[in-house]
């Protein structure tokens, strides 16, 4: 399906009535300049794909037909550099939609520079279709993109919602020379305008424009605010281990919805927007709330054997096992027109049918449960003070039995009770409670994610060590791992892990409880260990099982934004060599306690002889699982050590 209605060749610099436009940069749809071309390197960021030549936008209010609308104008040039590294060849644009409306693309112009030749984008390559994890969108894929290339965009959105307005990121994947973005608001309309991240805004002016909307034929006008932004020399936003959604630190500017005075239809009237209106909003037929009203279906659907069980916790666990045996999740955080019960008849269904058919299932048999709305991981943390629901794209169950909170996501099979999947592990969410008014709640990871290795090897004649390895992993360690071994298939999981290392052999692996979620997840292997040897000693490296911390995730000087592991962790390694009358002793690492401070995290290393036995004990605690950024030197420390415990410290043994 088309996303626009018809095309627009051409386009100048979006019009606005500010008088310093001496100060601002200027740019026209179709005609590069000869520095444009010329630029084989973008001398701030010499490492970038492409850069940012040139970005507008422009957001106003228009009478579109009978209605006003939110019109967002978007004018983008590009140059590339790296065509292999370059992943901006496919454009998509979001498009909201609810209650059986959408925003749509109007007008558009696209293309593609290769020197002097031009090649639009064909009508074919610019279509609507849907993401699994955005939704509807309108996406144009440029032709012939190429080393030295310039890709030019325009478009034209026309939205029925005013509360997406949202507003305008100056930091992306890219360095950008200059990002500009203008807004004309009508003075019913009001929003906060909020300035994130940590890059200066080099341009910021404000005026109000006279009569710029009219409405009745004329006879009302309305003054408009006029706000314009620009950045200069924009970097590219640097992604760092363990942290949230960039959308969280990014320099951009946000405009929050705060009210909207209807005074075009005569007598004033003001509509506030809070979680009142919100849940008014669902109460008087909402989407959500129209999927909500199917307990009668799932009391008929539900086995009998599920709804007799007198225990609560019992029946709520069955329950939830019957739904997400029952639903294979399609991979979508969205639902467009497909309605719960078609979802459980096809047992196929987004987030949203699976989720609500489980709190759907829960109510009908009595069980206390509500719907939270939240924001994934990637997609960035909603917004406080108001309910600007476009930041919300992910719902949940929340459960209470007996004073116990249980959150319940039932759309990955891998994943225990009271265990959500990790990319909904984002501070906290929006508990929809319609008769006593919703309620933000923190969401709490499962605490017990443990990963125990016991390895017990013996020195053998031939100078190598041979033996067994038992491991066993819980919590949302186990989870990761099923989930590897859902998608690789078992099989493949097992020749990965057999796949030999320098000096050391793995046979006879195999994986325990796979099915079974609610038990650790088991592993065995024999092992074979050849030691290196220089001149007459003997080096064993004793860490030779698979550690589930390989390497320090913080290397960099320093650090910009906090740190968010999702979930607090430990692991523990036993080890248990004979030497027999092969080796003995000539050197031992040295035992020691590291410490995070506040108690934060915690590793033990012990190594004791007795007899011809090496008893080796390693315990690494992680309490505390998000970090502010002035944290981050000992986290580095931390973790850098807990890394040369691992792999660079052996045990010296001599020959007997």
């Amino acid at each position: 399906m088309r996303c626009y209605q018809f095309f627009f060749f051409s386009l100048l610099l979006f019009k606005t009535f500010f008088s310093f436009s001496q100060e601002r940069q200027t740019a026209e749809f179709g005609k590069p300049s000869e520095s444009d071309f010329a630029l084989k390197i973008y001398e701030k960021d010499t490492t970038a794909a492409a850069v940012i030549l040139f970005e507008q936008g422009y957001y106003e209010f228009e009478i579109v037909g009978d209605y006003i609308r939110l019109i967002k104008n978007v004018f983008r040039k590009v140059k590339v550099f790296d065509s292999k590294r370059f992943d901006g060849g496919t454009v998509d644009i979001p498009l909201l939609v609810a209650n059986g409306t959408s925003e749509r693309v109007t007008r558009y112009n696209a293309l593609t520079h290769n020197g002097p030749i031009k090649t639009y984008v064909a009508a074919d390559a610019i279509f609507v279709t849907n993401e699994k994890h955005i939704g509807k969108v309108c996406r144009i894929v440029f032709p012939n993109v190429k080393n030295g290339s310039i890709i030019e965009y325009t478009y034209r959105l026309e939205s029925p919602f005013f509360f997406n307005f949202n507003g305008w990121e100056f930091q992306g994947d890219l360095p950008k020379i200059y990002s500009e973005f203008v807004s004309k608001i009508p003075g019913n309309f009001n929003y906060n305008q909020v300035l994130y991240g940590s890059q200066k805004i080099d341009l910021k002016k404000q005026q109000v424009e006279t009569n710029c909307l009219s409405i009745m034929g004329g006879m009302v006008h309305s003054p408009c605010n006029v706000s314009l932004f620009a950045m200069f020399d924009v970097p590219a936003f640097k992604t760092e281990e363990y942290m949230l959604s960039p959308a969280n630190y990014i320099s951009k500017v946000e405009y929050e919805p705060y009210s909207f005075i209807d005074y075009f239809g005569g007598n004033p009237k003001i509509f506030t927007r809070d979680w009142k209106d919100v849940e008014k909003a669902f109460k008087k037929g909402d989407y959500i709330r129209n999927q909500l009203n199917k307990t009668g279906f799932f009391k008929r659907h539900l086995p009998d054997s599920i709804r007799s069980k007198t225990d609560e916790l019992e029946r709520a666990k069955a329950i939830y096992t019957y739904i997400q045996k029952h639903y294979t999740w399609d991979g979508a955080y969205y639902s467009l027109e497909t309605e719960v019960k078609d979802a459980f008849d096809a047992k196929k269904g987004s987030v949203p049918e699976i989720n609500l058919s489980l709190i759907n299932a829960l109510e009908a048999t009595g069980l206390n449960v509500k719907l939270m709305l939240l924001s994934t991981r990637q997609n960035g943390l909603p917004t406080d003070l108001y309910p600007v629901m476009t930041k919300f794209n992910y719902t949940i169950a929340v459960l209470t039995i007996a004073n116990e909170t249980y959150l319940l996501d039932a759309t990955d099979k891998q994943a225990p009770f009271g265990i959500i999947p990790f990319r909904t592990l984002n501070v906290q969410g929006r508990v929809m409670d319609f008769k006593n008014g919703s309620y933000w709640m923190p969401i709490e990871p499962f605490k017990q994610n443990i990963h125990y290795a016991n390895a017990q090897i013996t020195a053998e004649t031939n100078g190598n060590f041979k033996g067994k390895v038992n491991q066993a992993s819980y919590g949302y360690i186990a989870l990761g791992k099923r989930n590897s071994i859902e998608e690789e298939s078992l099989q493949e999981h097992i020749k990965t892990q057999e796949k030999d290392k320098a000096g050391i052999e793995i046979e006879d692996y195999n994986v325990e409880n796979v099915s079974e979620i609610e038990k650790p997840l088991k592993e065995n292997y024999n092992v074979t260990i050849e030691p290196e040897t220089v001149g007459d000693k003997v080096i064993l490296y004793p860490f030779f099982n698979k550690t589930y911390i390989s390497e320090n995730p913080f290397k960099m000087k320093e650090r910009s934004y906090p740190m968010d592991f999702g979930f607090p962790f430990s692991n523990t390694y036993l080890i248990s060599i004979d030497l027999g009358n092969v080796y003995e002793v000539e050197q031992l690492p040295k035992s020691r306690t590291i410490k995070l401070p506040n108690d934060d995290g915690e590793c033990l290393v012990t190594y004791a002889t007795e007899g011809s036995n090496i008893n080796i004990r390693f315990n690494m605690k992680l309490n505390a699982y998000r970090f502010p950024s002035d944290a981050y030197q000992s986290l580095k420390e931390y973790f850098g050590t807990i890394i040369t415990i691992l792999k660079e410290e052996s045990i010296v043994l001599k020959k007997l």
